[in-house]
């Protein structure tokens, strides 16, 4: 085993290998609880949550694709990156996709498997360079941090921090409960959204001491915090058998068979939207990870990328199976590298630590809108960076990409986002007589994104 993942090459030993395989699980574990708390509806009212998966099906999920991800990327392509369904993914997957688009969640894990099954055959076959080159960097970076604005909204909106308002849209929620006249649920909501703040605060402090599992410690205080003022519920027990994966477990296939159901302009959209982010997110991940931890070769390129890329791929057509969203690399994995990993039998100790979380989902209880809201407020401020990488000062990249960022929560929709980016990004370059600069690819992309426009409530 210690030839296999080179640990004389890569100057490492088993004892520092698990320590950063733990490390990576315990700044990823955050996405246990956040990530069926997102896909199942938890925060929308009680007639809407018929129409979601059920949570504890999604729990099961979650686990076996991050372990069997994170398991394939540590054997095949043998780096230390722990894989999980991805932040992002996950909230067009629920918001968008199921919410506004009204597609069943079957048929939009279904167009997951088909994305993925796509993101395998471009990676096996080499495509993946000559894609990467044809999308604009700064409609990269403007998808990134578009979908970093919507996450955070969508935290800031479940806390109640955000509220709707009748007269500006939305304004901010009630912070104090010593108003005269408060109603009970008013009062409730208030306790609610200052809980939340005080998770966010500790969160942030955490993460700026420089701890690795800030996020997942963070979320562990706030839960414990609002158990003491009788927000949180205790949870009845530790540990038991995890919860049925059957309500999800193949449910996408009902739909794949269906050309019917496939094929139509929002499913085409779907399934490109997904393909998009999970393919630009897991190179830029892979890559920032493996640089990092000085795993790249000396062109610049990952070692046995292939591999890599193509576990990502399966990960992700194993996790639409088990019944979840996109699986894709994680930056937290850093985490650990930073701990010390290099190898991936890193990312093997992160995997066999998914799947012993697997026993301890009753703790699931403590999973509030409070709780989780920092975790996704926080991961919004990570993905938001991307702003500084756009080319302001180019107003024909600029305003692409600033009507992508800005779209995305303005409308509630990372697609809507990301379609306007794209056909507004040609026009300008073509007003401005730069159209040979356009890859013909996103002149394809125009089309496709503008039929989106115009056949979206058919």
């Amino acid at each position: 085993m210690r030839k296999y993942f080179e640990f004389d090459k890569l100057g490492t030993n088993y004892r520092r290998e698990i320590i950063a395989g733990i490390t990576t699980f315990l700044a990823m574990a955050y996405i246990l609880a956040v990530n069926p708390f997102i896909l199942s509806g938890a925060d929308l009212p009680p007639d809407l949550k018929a129409n979601y998966p059920e949570f504890g099906a999604v729990f099961t999920a979650t686990a076996l694709a991050a372990a069997l991800g994170t398991l394939l990327m540590g054997i095949l392509g043998r780096l230390p990156i722990g894989q999980a369904p991805g932040m992002g993914l996950n909230a067009f997957f629920t918001y968008t996709v199921v919410l506004t688009m009204q597609i069943p969640w079957q048929q939009a894990l279904a167009g997951v498997f088909l994305s993925c099954t796509i993101f395998l055959i471009l990676s096996l076959t080499g495509v993946r360079e000559a894609i990467i080159k044809a999308i604009p960097q700064s409609l990269k970076y403007a998808v990134s941090a578009g979908i970093g604005l919507f996450i955070a909204f969508i935290g800031l909106k479940n806390a109640g921090i955000i509220v709707a308002n009748d007269a500006t849209f939305v304004a901010l929620g009630h912070l104090t409960f010593y108003h005269e006249g408060m109603k009970p649920e008013d009062i409730l909501a208030a306790k609610n959204a200052l809980l939340a703040v005080f998770g966010l605060i500790v969160t942030v402090i955490l993460l700026s001491r420089k701890i690795n599992a800030g996020i997942f410690i963070g979320m562990l205080i706030t839960a414990v915090t609002g158990m003491f003022f009788g927000l949180v519920n205790l949870p009845e027990q530790i540990v038991s058998a995890p919860p049925s994966l059957a309500p999800t477990f193949g449910a996408a296939f009902q739909y794949l068979g269906d050309p019917s159901a496939l094929f139509t302009v929002n499913m085409l959209i779907v399934v490109l939207t997904f393909l998009f982010v999970d393919f630009f997110d897991a190179t830029g991940t892979l890559l920032g990870v493996a640089n990092q931890a000085g795993l790249l070769r000396e062109d610049g390129n990952l070692p046995r990328p292939g591999k890599a890329l193509a576990s990502d791929a399966i990960a992700g057509m194993a996790g639409a199976v088990l019944g979840t969203s996109t699986t894709t690399a994680y930056v937290e994995s850093t985490a650990g590298v930073a701990a010390g990993g290099r190898s991936g039998f890193t990312a093997v100790v992160t995997g066999i630590m998914f799947l012993l979380a697997l026993f301890f989902s009753p703790i699931l209880a403590i999973v509030t809108p409070a709780v989780t809201a920092p975790a996704l407020i926080i991961v919004g401020v990570l993905m938001a960076s991307h702003i500084a990488k756009v080319a302001w000062d180019d107003l024909d990249e600029a305003f692409p990409a600033f009507l992508t960022i800005l779209l995305m929560p303005l409308t509630y929709s990372i697609a809507t986002g990301i379609a306007t980016g794209f056909i507004v990004y040609p026009v300008m370059k073509v007003m401005k007589g730069k159209a040979r600069e356009v890859h013909p690819a996103m002149y394809v992309l125009f089309f496709v994104f503008l039929a989106y426009f115009i056949w979206l409530r058919e």
